[in-house]
């Protein structure tokens, strides 16, 4: 294979790679109360490295902008809403949010483990993890009883844990990838 053919290849292949991976296969990480964001726009002194918290309620504020609502939503759409609210009063503003500090994105255990306590995950971690970050269950742990308390759209639900089938390499699928909020219940 010459130079000329081998460089042809290597385009092909990073294309294929490439191409293969679409931003629909990442998880996007969406805002939650108690995070806080950073939003500046350009050549606006005023507006720029501004700090703005999430309240319990999902909204923020921001100068010129007024209240907005973040609940469920990506820093993508959040940039969006900001730059056609700011458009009013600014022409053509052009403006970045990030999440600053991630304090939203929170479970809790409680129970028979050694550091009950809330924890904040970035973004994703499953039952034994979160185990594993209250510094394991305790000898009174009752291992074939642990469930997950998970808030819903219709109610609360509780999602059954088998430690000891888990640790066994038996019905994996009960190692769920924890959402905020949940709460892991070792009795």
């Amino acid at each position: 294979m010459n130079i000329k053919s081998s460089y042809i290849f290597l385009i092909g292949a990073v294309l294929a790679f490439a191409g293969g991976v679409s931003a629909a296969d990442e998880t996007v990480y969406t805002v939650k109360p108690g995070d806080t964001l950073g939003i500046s726009v350009w050549k606006e002194p005023d507006l720029q490295g501004t700090a703005v918290l999430v309240r319990p309620d999902g909204t923020f504020s921001f100068p010129l902008v007024g209240q907005v609502d973040a609940r469920g939503k990506s820093v993508v759409e959040l940039q969006q809403t900001v730059t056609e609210r700011l458009s009013k009063f600014i022409s053509d503003p052009v403006v970045t949010v990030t999440v600053a500090d991630i304090k939203g994105n929170k479970i809790y255990v409680i129970g028979q483990v050694n550091k009950p306590g809330d924890f904040i995950v970035n973004p994703r971690v499953n039952v034994m993890q979160a185990l594993s970050m209250a510094g394991g269950t305790t000898a009174f742990a009752s291992l074939s009883n642990i469930s997950i308390l998970r808030r819903t759209a219709t109610g609360q639900q509780a999602i059954p844990f088998h430690y000891t089938d888990v640790v066994h390499g038996k019905e994996l699928s009960q190692n769920v990838e924890l959402q905020s909020g949940d709460i892991v219940v070792v009795p």
